[in-house]
């Protein structure tokens, strides 16, 4: 079954495409996205969700016409993951298609959408989906994670990461040069950074133990000193870090 994401900044096309996806017995879930900024937000959630993951898009069914960042824009950006979404144009436009197939489109639909024409269109994903090996990997790069930036993905290196700050569902990177926003909780990004020195001294921080300049010990309270920034360490922590620390070369 494959889980699509429709994008088209007209409601009424959205609307019929979305209509026509979910009638098709081999689409699991189809969501819609009203621009290429808002689909990009979404399909950042699902490459950090992994391939099998809860949030994960096997293909992405775009408009090409549309304000602001276009459909061939979006395109080109996902050509820089390492596991992209497949990507299929709807457009009322001919003129673009030699870009489109430029972009490893699987396919190219004219609007108005034909039910026959739309069901070829997912056959040719299916296929491609199906005969793709699947690597069970988390992250388009283990040593990146992908942050969005007024639209655009940009990579921050993991080694680059000094501390991370809990904030509800999302997590909030800080490197030297500033912090970005991810919606990944901080449990799951402490599990997965575990192996590269990052270490929780907090509910609210994981931090990267190559960036703890100090610590500190002030009648019975710990803290750490991470860049310009001292944090806190709880009770339950204290033991973990010191030892982690004793230890580091």
């Amino acid at each position: 079954m494959l889980r699509a994401l429709a994008v088209d900044d007209e409601r009424p096309s959205l609307e019929e495409l979305l209509y026509l996806l979910n009638a098709d017995p081999r689409i699991g879930t189809a969501e819609g996205a009203s621009d290429a900024t808002e689909a990009l937000r979404r399909i950042n959630r699902a490459l950090e969700s992994g391939p099998r993951g809860p949030e994960a898009i096997d293909v992405v069914f775009l408009d090409i016409n549309m304000p602001g960042l276009d459909g061939l824009d979006l395109a080109r950006l996902l050509t820089g993951f390492a596991q992209p979404p497949l990507v299929v144009f709807v457009t009322a436009h001919e003129d673009f298609a030699v870009q489109a197939f430029d972009l490893k489109a699987v396919d190219y639909v004219l609007k108005p959408v034909r039910k026959e024409r739309l069901a070829e269109a997912i056959r040719r994903a299916a296929e491609l989906r199906d005969s793709a090996p699947h690597i069970p990997v988390h992250e388009p790069d283990p040593d990146h994670i992908s942050v969005e930036l007024g639209g655009v993905t940009r990579f921050v290196a993991v080694e680059d990461i000094t501390h991370v700050e809990a904030q509800g569902d999302y997590a909030r990177l800080h490197t030297d040069k500033g912090s970005h926003l991810v919606r990944i909780p901080l449990s799951t990004l402490e599990e997965r950074w575990r192996s590269r020195g990052f270490v929780r001294i907090h509910r609210r921080h994981l931090v990267a133990l190559r960036h703890i300049g100090e610590l500190r010990l002030d009648a019975g309270t710990v803290s750490v000193v991470v860049g310009s920034e001292e944090l806190q360490v709880s009770r339950r922590h204290t033991r973990e870090l010191r030892d982690l620390l004793m230890r580091r070369p």
